[in-house]
C-alpha cells in the first residue's frame, strides 16, 4: 500500500511541478477546491545543502568543490531546477550495475525525498540525481546510484561503500565524521505543513510566532518528520544548531509523504519537512483526494 500511494505521489508531482528556480522555494500550491494539507509559508530555519564525500579521496572533493562552481556559474544548475520548479520536463537517471572493474561514480542517496531524489519504475528523477549524471560526465565516470535509508547515507560513504552521499544532504557538523562536505550548492529550510482547515497559524508573521504556538503543545500533539532529517531535529531539540525542542510527540517516517498522508488520515497534528518537498508533497496530497 504504501508502495502504491509513493509512485503516485511521484506521478502526480511530476506533472504539478510550478515556477520557481535556483534557490528559492516553489510557491504554496494553490487548491481550487478544499485542501487536505497546506503548508504555512514560514521559514523555521536556514540551512545549506552540500555533497558528502568520502574523506579518502580529497582530490575528488576538490572536484566537486569545482563541478559546483562551474554548473552555478553557467546556468546549468538553475537549468536543472527549471526541470522541477519551472516549465522544464524531468530527466530520467539511470543507475549502472555496480562493477568493481570499472571507473564508476558511486552516489549514496534515498530516493523518498521529492523533488530532490525520487524514483518512477527504475529511473531515478530529481534535482540531486540529475546534478549526479551531471557530475559523473564532468568526471568521465560511470554512474551507479545506492539507494537507501537517509540515516546511512553518510554512514556509507564513511565506510568507502560509496564515494558521495547527495540526498538534500545538510550541513551538520556531527555528520562530519563520516563525510566532508562539499561547498553547498542549495539554500533550504524546515516548514509546517498543517490540516488543510487548521487555521491556528493564520496570523503568525515569522518562525518566532509559529514558535509560540508549538510551545503550548504537550506529548499530546504528534508532529511528523522524516527520520534523521533537519525537522526530526528541531522537532526533538539538538543542541549544536540550538534547536530547544517541543515537548510533542515526534513520530519519525520513512519519508515526507508518508507522514503527510498521516496528517491527512488524522493519524497526526502536524509535519515539519524541508520547504520544497513540503510544497509539491501537499499539491500532490491535495489533487490525490
Amino acid at each position: 500500500m504504501k508502495k502504491l500511494l509513493a509512485m503516485g505521489l511521484s506521478l502526480v508531482l511530476t506533472l504539478s511541478m510550478a515556477a520557481g528556480c535556483g534557490d528559492k522555494d516553489a510557491p504554496a500550491a494553490a487548491d481550487s477546491g478544499n485542501p487536505k494539507a497546506k503548508v504555512i509559508e514560514i521559514d523555521l530555519t536556514n540551512e545549506e545543502y552540500a555533497f558528502g564525500v568520502d574523506k579518502e579521496q580529497p582530490e575528488l572533493l576538490e572536484s566537486v568543490n569545482a563541478f559546483i562552481k562551474q554548473i552555478k556559474s553557467d546556468g546549468t544548475f538553475d537549468a536543472i531546477c527549471n526541470n522541477y520548479f519551472g516549465d522544464g520536463a524531468p530527466t530520467a537517471v539511470k543507475s549502472a550495475a555496480l562493477d568493481t572493474g570499472k571507473d564508476q561514480l558511486i552516489v549514496a542517496t534515498n530516493a523518498a525525498f521529492e523533488p530532490f531524489e525520487y524514483t518512477q519504475g527504475e529511473d531515478y528523477y530529481g534535482i540531486d540525481m540529475e546534478v549526479a549524471a551531471a557530475l559523473a560526465d564532468y568526471l568521465g565516470q560511470e554512474l551507479v546510484i545506492q539507494n537507501m535509508n537517509f540515516d546511512a547515507v553518510c554512514l556509507s560513504v564513511g565506510q568507502q561503500k560509496c564515494d558521495i552521499a547527495l540526498a538534500g544532504l545538510t550541513i551538520k557538523e556531527d555528520r562530519k565524521e563520516y563525510v566532508n562536505f562539499s561547498d553547498p550548492y542549495y539554500s533550504a529550510s524546515q516548514r509546517l505543513i498543517v490540516p488543510g482547515d487548521n487555521t491556528e497559524f493564520d496570523e503568525c508573521k515569522d518562525a518566532v510566532s509559529v514558535v509560540e504556538i508549538l510551545n503550548t503543545k504537550d506529548s499530546s500533539t504528534k508532529i511528523g518528520v522524516q527520520n534523521g532529517t533537519t525537522g526530526q531535529f528541531y522537532c526533538e531539540g539538538d543542541e549544536e544548531w540550538g534547536f530547544d525542542g517541543f515537548a510533542v510527540t515526534t513520530t519519525g517516517y520513512a519519508n515526507g509523504a508518508l507522514a503527510v498522508q498521516d496528517l491527512v488520515n488524522g493519524n497526526i497534528q502536524y509535519v515539519v519537512i524541508d520547504s520544497a518537498p513540503a510544497d509539491h508533497i501537499t499539491a500532490a496530497i491535495n489533487k490525490l483526494q
